[in-house]
């Protein structure tokens, strides 16, 4: 594989994920660690990513967020005001990270009372500029790659918590094997917060639909809502249509 094809794949799976492991691209690409660090380096000096230890992460996910560098910003937009009904006030609310959660909290009503707990230092930041809403920050050991809090502290206080609603974006998702994530740790948390709520929605752009990923979140059942930028009756989504799992 080309030099060029080999940045092409690594800037697909940046704009879909965020982030990329280093171990996973050598995996994918079938070439050696010292290729796609050479490769990712070459990407950083040209800022088209961040690299950080064990791989890289959108321009759009460093913490001086820059709206312009948001992978398929629109689509996000539609998605976060699809899921603007489901908040109500008086509701505790519990969210991950990444940009589409970052869009949906510019989209919230000024005026919204409500409690969000996050493991997302920059979701925290964001919710801060609302004066009704309670913010808590669960703290932990930090991911560079994820740009979450995580560890057996933050699971902790996660399976305390009842929260009304969990929202969550997600890196894949399909109709057979559900929710699917690369990264353990990040699974752990996604299992506790989704247990940890009586309701849960999963925003995801359509070009995560119909990819499976290395470790299981979820199955589709233990999901209330699907949220993505396509109209509900879409074909794309017809095998989604499971009992339980509402569409929007």
């Amino acid at each position: 594989m080309l030099k060029k094809e080999r940045h092409d794949f690594v800037m697909r799976q940046i704009n879909l994920h965020n982030r990329v492991l280093t171990s996973d691209l050598v995996h994918l690409l079938n070439v050696s660690e010292d290729t796609i660090r050479r490769d990712l380096q070459e990407m950083s000096d040209d800022n088209l990513l961040y690299k950080v230890h064990g791989g890289a992460l959108s321009k759009s996910y460093h913490s001086s967020f820059d709206d312009s560098t948001v992978y398929a910003k629109d689509a996000k937009i539609t998605i976060a005001k699809k899921t603007i009904p489901l908040i109500k006030d008086g509701m505790v609310i519990l969210t991950g990270g990444g940009t589409t959660i970052i869009e949906l909290v510019k989209q919230l009503p000024e005026n919204l009372m409500a409690t969000f707990f996050t493991i997302s230092p920059l979701v925290a930041v964001e919710l801060a500029k609302y004066r009704k809403i309670e913010v808590i920050l669960i703290g932990g050991m930090f991911s560079k790659n994820s740009q979450i809090t995580y560890g057996g502290h933050v699971i902790s206080q996660l399976s305390e918590i009842n929260a009304d609603l969990c929202l969550l974006g997600t890196s894949a998702i399909h109709p057979i094997d559900g929710l699917t994530d690369t990264d353990w740790e990040i699974n752990q948390l996604k299992k506790t917060m989704l247990s940890s709520s009586r309701k849960s929605a999963i925003l995801c752009i359509s070009e995560k639909l119909n990819i499976s990923l290395r470790i299981k979140v979820a199955s589709l059942e233990n999901i209330s809502y699907l949220i993505t930028e396509l109209e509900p009756e879409d074909l794309q989504l017809e095998n989604y249509r499971v009992k339980g799992l509402r569409i929007l």
